[in-house]
């Protein structure tokens, strides 16, 4: 009888190996994976120890660095300074407009204009965003929800100006909407209407995009909105359950879409509480994935996920520290198998990062890739006693919180995510999760260093932070002025009114009309306001 680390065995003597010595600084070799003939291995269903037999032997989590601010020629300079500092993949940062599906020269816009990322309004903008970055070569991940779809599609309209088929593109479109009205707040249609934009652009890369993944269902902004490890656990998961079912009355069989489906978690300080999550997350979606939804192929049942230090965990007060806290965080999403992690810098409480805080983030993942000796083994927790009943309690806490939420959506993980919505139940248990926090702090319960203990040292940081300036903001609006002037209005007008037509249709993919749009210079506002006259606008209903 063949054993499971027979199995595995096979699978990783099939993989290609990165060309480096697998030992410890004394010379102690070390084994790809440890623990007993007949347990749990890595690339083995259901994937607690890692979704691949060979983990980071074979290639290193991506070094996908979070970055926007200002205009789009500040940020393709900034991505280009990543780029030569050794990342390997980028994330794009919108502005609060952009997020907000509005244009710069909107007056909701006045005094926001790439001061938290990088101002989009026209596919002038993301040429100059990528402007001579290989998109072929490197991998790009965007983080916009509302606006997904038509940012998008100026996405792919300029990689094929610039010679890059749609197919050959590689990445990850955020496109999570349902944690908007639970966490984020950076909401513009109905929860419904908003999911029709999510179904479309699965469709569109399914069909479309063999190398990209259509949305990344995000834990990271429910966490930092408060919520406990095992509620953004439950949630990010739940949320993923809603797309499947979503992409499944939209006629797409599981495995068409499923293994181009990715997450994105937090790394928060609780160091073992948040490995055995990530561990947790991988056994609940290829269980539920397998069981539930009827999934085949192993990639459909294989969660990926990228992970972000916490930003909620820096301080304002004694920002160096900050550097500790992200490398501990860091650590924990490798030791828990992510696959690609964005480092916070240690400014960020304060400011946008500098160019020399954003280096030192990403070099403190380079330390942990090439000094630690951390990549060599798969899950190297796995086997701990702590760490595995950490596991189990994080997968008990999430599964009683799938029955709510199965049961309140008559047996929909669909319908229960909306009504929960809807009902401000995800509201509620979050902002309650947030206060028992804070509670826990100011009575001295928990400690922050810096913050309510050892605080001597407080107030002595003179640091340099970068500066968006008004004069930033007025370069966007007069390119934006410069766009709406050059192109050809009645080319606009006429695209306006077919993403209009197509959007009262629901049986329609919006993805090819936003694409024409974007192609005469259609501005976000214009296609978000075209959309609204069809879809309307949510407000959110207060809990009083």
């Amino acid at each position: 009888m063949v054993t499971k680390r027979e199995l595995w065995q096979q699978a990783y003597e099939a993989s290609k190996l990165r060309d480096v010595d697998h030992q410890t600084m004394s010379g102690v070799p070390l084994d790809a994976v440890y623990g007993p003939d007949d347990g749990e291995f890595p690339g083995q269903y259901p994937y607690t120890r890692g979704p691949y037999a060979s983990m980071y032997r074979s290639k290193l989590w991506t070094m996908r660095m979070f970055a926007g601010f200002g205009t789009a020629e500040d940020t393709n300079w900034r991505f280009k300074e990543i780029i030569k500092s050794g990342g390997n993949g980028l994330s794009t940062a919108f502005d609060m407009p952009t997020l907000l599906g509005l244009d710069s020269d909107d007056p909701m816009s006045i005094g926001e204009v790439g001061r938290c990322g990088v101002a989009v309004d026209t596919l002038a903008d993301m040429e100059d965003l990528y402007s001579g970055i290989d998109l072929g070569g490197i991998t790009t991940s965007m983080t916009i929800n509302s606006p997904a779809a038509p940012i998008f599609a100026m996405f792919v309209a300029q990689a094929e100006k610039a010679g890059v088929h749609r197919s050959k593109l590689g990445g990850t479109l955020q496109n999570d909407i349902l944690k908007e009205y639970q966490a984020q707040k950076e909401f513009v249609f109905p929860p419904r209407q908003s999911m029709r934009l999510v179904r479309d652009t699965i469709s569109f890369t399914a069909a479309e995009m063999p190398r990209w993944h259509s949305i990344s269902i995000s834990g990271y902004h429910i966490r930092e909105a408060g919520s406990t490890a095992a509620e953004e656990l439950a949630f990010t998961l739940a949320n993923g359950f809603a797309y499947v079912e979503l992409a499944m009355q939209a006629g797409l069989p599981v495995d068409s879409f499923a293994p181009r489906l990715s997450f994105f978690f937090n790394a928060h300080i609780d160091f073992f509480e948040e490995i055995a999550k990530y561990r947790a997350a991988r056994r609940i979606w290829a269980r539920w994935l397998k069981e539930r939804y009827g999934a085949t192929d192993e990639r459909s049942m294989q969660l990926r996920f990228h992970t972000q230090t916490a930003g909620v965990s820096l301080t304002a007060q004694q920002p160096e520290i900050n550097i500790v806290r992200t490398a501990i965080e860091a650590l924990a999403g490798v030791l828990g198998g992510t696959q690609s992690l964005h480092t916070n810098s240690m400014d960020e409480a304060l400011a946008l990062p500098t160019e020399k805080s954003a280096r030192i983030a990403l070099r403190t993942q380079q330390v942990i890739a090439h000094e630690t000796n951390v990549a060599h083994i798969a899950d190297p927790l796995g086997g701990s006693y702590f760490v595995e009943a950490l596991t189990d309690e994080m997968e008990r806490q999430a599964e009683e919180l799938f029955a709510y939420l199965d049961e309140l959506g008559d047996g929909s993980m669909l319908e229960g995510a909306i009504k929960g919505i809807e009902e401000n139940w995800f509201q509620g248990r979050i902002a309650d999760s947030a206060y028992e926090q804070e509670r826990l702090l100011n009575a001295g319960r928990r400690i922050v260093v810096g913050v309510n203990a050892f605080t001597e040292g407080n107030g002595e940081e003179q640091m340099e932070l970068l500066e968006i300036t008004n004069e930033d903001e007025n370069r966007q609006r007069k390119r934006l002025e410069q766009v709406r002037h050059d192109r050809d209005q009645s080319a606009v007008d006429a695209a306006l009114a077919r993403v209009r037509a197509d959007a009262a249709d629901p049986e329609v993919n919006l993805m090819p009309a936003l694409i024409d749009a974007v192609k005469v210079y259609a501005t976000l506002g214009e296609m978000m306001k075209a959309m609204e006259s069809e879809f309307g606008r949510h407000v959110e209903v207060p809990v009083i």
